[in-house]
């Protein structure tokens, strides 16, 4: 078969193909045996390719789809986001001696302050039946002389159109990690001159975690509300494996009281 593209000739060929194999299916009983071992030697043939066909179509079929921004939404939520970095492939999916300050896409900073990095990043594709993004980031740490290890995201304008006090920000995560170790996340917002900032740790004694960060607590001025970011601390991450399966945002107004 020259394509496989869904033309009118490549569908023409198709039903010729299989009239002529259900017709020696059905003759197979009647066949002479030097013809009928033939029809095997090519059925085994034809066999082997299309259980390979299959076997790939359904591997790639079960995987999250590229760009999906499925993933749950508390109800009421007015906005709900999953960076593009769990959401689409990157143009440089690993490196390795990571220097602080590198970008993976548009929204996702490393920083620490080691003085010779043994940080290892790649971007991983989530093949899991329970994975919603289409990829996890997986970070390597070796040997780890620094005193800080941290990714900051930073959130779209959408984020913070709007933004006001009786808002809640949510934030969910699936982590896995060869050891136990302490994540915080920090949200920021600037207002004006000032920067608003409220700390969570992150409750690992599951994969699927997820915090809250309730403005109602800051002295956010609404009026000047500049941009947001989020910082995700890693402490003590030296021999260890950490990989982030997904990581999704909302925001949700507070109930009136």
């Amino acid at each position: 078969m020259g394509s496989v593209n869904g033309s009118f000739l490549d569908r023409v060929f198709f039903r010729g193909s299989l009239r002529r194999w259900r017709a020696a299916a059905q003759q197979a009983a009647k066949l002479d045996l030097g013809t009928l071992r033939v029809v095997r030697q090519r059925a085994r043939a034809l066999k082997s390719e299309l259980d390979e066909v299959i076997h790939v179509a359904e591997s790639r079929l079960a995987l999250p789809m590229i760009g999906s921004t499925a993933f749950f939404k508390p109800r009421g939520a007015d906005w709900a986001w999953r960076p593009n970095l769990w959401r689409g492939p990157l143009d440089r999916p690993g490196m390795s001696s990571v220097r602080s300050k590198t970008m993976l896409g548009e929204e996702v900073t490393l920083f620490h302050d080691c003085a010779q990095s043994e940080l290892t990043l790649r971007q991983v594709r989530n093949k899991r039946e329970a994975d919603l993004a289409p990829f996890g980031l997986r970070m390597d740490v070796f040997r780890f002389d620094g005193s800080f290890l941290s990714l900051v995201i930073d959130l779209p304008n959408a984020a913070v159109d709007g933004l006001k006090r009786r808002h809640l920000i949510r934030l969910d995560a699936i982590v896995e990690m060869e050891k136990p170790l302490e994540i915080f996340a920090r949200l920021n917002v600037k207002h004006g001159p000032n920067t608003e900032q409220i700390v969570r740790e992150l409750p690992l004694n599951q994969s699927d975690v997820m915090v809250e960060f309730d403005l109602a607590y800051t002295k956010l001025n609404e009026k000047r509300v500049e941009k947001a970011w989020i910082d995700l601390i890693f402490e003590g991450p030296e021999m260890n494996m950490v990989t982030l399966r997904d990581v999704t945002f909302s925001r949700s107004p507070r109930a009136e009281l």
